[in-house]
């Protein structure tokens, strides 16, 4: 059987996905992206949960919502059960990017509060761009219970999700504002001054929160005014 130019090009490509140099990677990426074929789903998945540039794991991405999300869908939900995870996380940032709602029953409590920064931070994206009208209450909700968690780009990820949510987060936030945990109350400060003020910015919004908080000592009734 003769072997024509794009099988060549294909399986050129496909190597070239292994290849130890991060820029033939993206090239390859970029190739298997640019000549769409159902062949390549498979492996595309498989490098995205091992891939360790962020550039290529991008492509990667980009590549993969090139093609039918017929065939894309079903493994990507596949990959959020992966115990990798890299996996998890990039099977969710492709999910958002593709932007189809058959996903959303996927997004679960568990991968919102996922042990994994990354995961957790993929999975709030996610859940912002595929949550169906009328769930965002249900979704704030979840997200708040997530106040408090990690670093400051964990909470700066947190807080932007649920301003992308919109107003209908503003009781879940407000309560949150008088929760135990002084963390927890900061961010919900923090949080509501970005919905507040949206050129404000985190780290300044947060310092401000913590030193509110430290001066409040115990938790307020949470009757004061948002904005």
């Amino acid at each position: 059987m003769t072997m024509t130019r794009q099988d060549t090009d294909a399986i050129r490509a496909l190597q070239g996905l292994e290849d130890s140099r991060s820029s033939v990677r993206l090239r390859a990426a970029l190739a298997v992206g640019t000549a769409p074929d159902p062949g390549f789903v498979d492996k595309l998945i498989q490098r995205c949960a091992i891939e360790p540039e962020f550039f290529v794991r991008d492509m990667l991405t980009w590549a993969l919502v090139r093609h039918p999300v017929s065939l894309t869908l079903p493994e990507l939900l596949r990959e959020l059960r992966s115990e990798r995870a890299q996996a998890r996380s990039q099977a969710l940032h492709t999910l958002s990017k593709i932007g189809d709602r058959q996903a959303w029953p996927a997004i679960t409590r568990a991968l919102l509060s996922d042990a994994d920064a990354e995961v957790a931070r993929s999975a709030w994206r996610a859940a912002v761009v595929l949550v169906p009208e009328g769930e965002e209450s249900s979704l704030a909700a979840d997200l708040a219970a997530q106040l408090g968690r990690g670093e400051q780009e964990t909470q700066l990820s947190l807080s932007q999700a649920l301003i992308a949510l919109g107003e209908v987060i503003v009781p879940v936030v407000q309560a949150a504002t008088t929760a135990d945990d002084p963390g927890v109350r900061a961010h919900a400060l923090a949080t509501q001054r970005l919905l507040c003020d949206p050129d404000a910015g985190f780290e300044v919004a947060i310092e401000e929160a913590k030193r509110a908080v430290a001066l409040a000592g115990a938790p307020q009734d949470g009757r004061q005014e948002l904005c």
